[in-house]
């Protein structure tokens, strides 16, 4: 998801989760746009068809336009664009302007309406958005014959995802998880989802302005799984966030930005993305991410092929290349998340031996064994959920 809020953007250190990356308060005043966005629970068609597969026939040549989240990628001359552009020749315009998922798709979704994709050819969003495009039209039904990486090199927890059992038209980018980032300092013994509610902490915990991290974990605090929860627990849950918001238990609702409220010590412990963890423990290794015991939410942000793609050859060539190992590799030692690609874990373990060993790089089955993926959360369920959501965090 990368500085969410600024997203995983502004401020971010190197390995912010992109909302999934920042720009969090954003996206809750754009659910209206085009009769609801992502998570007003449901988009409106326009004038595309739902399964159009990507005609990626065309030669890799040209220039290739990809939107993605602030820093969420190796930089420099000899990062992955680079490489990219001179083993294909294509010339890559890396634009960083996806600062919230609701955000970008508010802003992109009158021309998508139109059958065009405002000149991008592959964007990068949160699986349960993504599935909403899709079933909308806005997004293509990629071609497989041209992703032999990916379908060789995907790693097998992301295969087969409730948003897209098929990965017809996603390709994960990076992965995550949510769970608590505890300075253990000042609170050693936080275990639990529910410590977020307990009284002992009052003012001193953080959490996410993201409906599909903060909603779904709190159930898991109340013993409900987010996966068959019914409406009436999802607004329960959402009254224990108001509860708890309205008493002073919870000092804000953030993006990434509750990474300065660690740093300084305004809080013990947040509601947060794995991947700023281990950028925050390298600065202070009292803060570290500590696995729930109700377990966390498991979340991908994926490449697309948008309706209207000038360059769809080159944006699947794109999805490919990054699918090498070797490729992925120098992602993954950037931005610390989970990587998606099988093999990684070999090459790190001879360049950084301690990230090859990280679970939350390479969590293992037993790890995640509590944790569900953020749900899609559509329909009726979904915009009453996310008003209601949007209350306690507007309040």
């Amino acid at each position: 998801m990368i500085l969410r809020t600024t997203p995983l953007g502004g401020e971010r250190s190197g390995g912010s989760r992109p909302t999934r990356a920042a720009a969090g308060v954003l996206a809750l005043l754009l659910i209206a746009l085009a009769g609801g966005c992502g998570s007003s629970g449901g988009i409106e068609s326009g004038n595309a068809k739902s399964g159009e597969q990507v005609d990626a026939s065309g030669p890799v040549q040209g220039k290739l336009t990809i939107s993605q989240w602030p820093l969420y990628i190796d930089p420099g001359k000899n990062g992955t664009i680079n490489e990219f552009e001179d083993k294909t020749g294509v010339q890559v315009d890396y634009i960083e302007d996806i600062n919230d998922n609701n955000e970008f798709f508010g802003k992109l979704q009158p021309q998508l309406a139109k059958g065009e994709s405002g000149g991008r050819d592959l964007i990068t969003v949160s699986d349960w958005l993504a599935k909403q495009m899709y079933d909308a039209g806005y997004i293509q039904k990629l071609d497989y014959s041209k992703l032999p990486n990916v379908k060789q090199n995907l790693i097998p927890p992301l295969r087969h995802p409730a948003a897209d059992p098929h990965r017809d038209f996603t390709v994960p980018w990076q992965s995550g998880m949510t769970g608590l980032i505890v300075n253990t300092d000042l609170a050693p013994n936080v275990d639990s989802i529910c410590d977020l509610f307990d009284p002992k902490y009052k003012g001193k915990v953080d959490m996410l302005t993201e409906l599909r991290d903060t909603v779904p974990m709190t159930l898991k605090c109340m013993g409900i799984d987010p996966d068959h929860a019914t409406t009436d627990q999802w607004l329960a849950a959402v009254d224990k966030i108001q509860e708890a918001a309205d008493s002073g238990q919870i000092r804000r609702f953030t993006g990434n930005d509750y990474i300065r409220d660690l740093s300084s010590g305004n809080v013990d412990f947040v509601l947060g993305w794995s991947g700023d963890a281990i950028q925050l423990n390298k600065d202070d290794p009292a803060i570290k991410f500590v696995m729930p015991k109700e377990g966390c939410m498991l979340w991908s942000t994926s490449m697309e092929v948008p309706a209207g793609a000038p360059n769809p050859a080159a944006a699947e060539a794109w999805m490919n290349f990054v699918y090498d190992p070797r490729v992925q590799a120098d992602i993954a030692e950037y931005v610390n998340y989970v990587t998606p690609v099988e093999g990684v874990k070999q090459i790190l373990a001879k360049r950084d031996p301690k990230l090859a060993r990280s679970k939350l790089i390479f969590p293992t089955a037993s790890y995640t064994k509590n944790c569900t993926f953020e749900p899609v959360l559509d329909g009726e369920q979904g915009r009453e959920v996310t008003r209601a959501f949007n209350a306690v965090v507007n309040g």
